[in-house]
């Protein structure tokens, strides 16, 4: 294929595992870290709910970083998973 349309062939699924990915993975270590920090419910919630900004942020930059779809979707995805079932099956 052509430069260019390669170049858009791998930043089309990058996108969206950044925005999405990086959304689940923000919100799912939120949710885990404000029911097990030591603090008041409402500092725990506003802390984590900050950091989850930061995870969501990293894990987009890191979505254009990673050098393979897989590796990026199973390094997305995974944490993600792990967390939720910490929330769903133990909090």
């Amino acid at each position: 294929a052509r430069p260019a349309l390669r170049s858009r062939l791998q930043f089309a699924p990058r996108a969206p595992a950044g925005i999405c990915g990086g959304y689940a993975l923000g919100a799912s270590t939120a949710t885990v870290l404000a029911a097990v920090l030591p603090l008041p419910r409402v500092d725990a919630v506003l802390l984590t709910t900050m950091l989850a900004f930061i995870v969501h942020a990293v894990a987009a930059m890191w979505a254009f970083r990673c050098t393979s779809i897989t590796r990026l979707w199973m390094g997305l995805l995974a944490p993600s998973a792990v967390c939720w079932a910490i929330a769903y099956y133990v909090l």
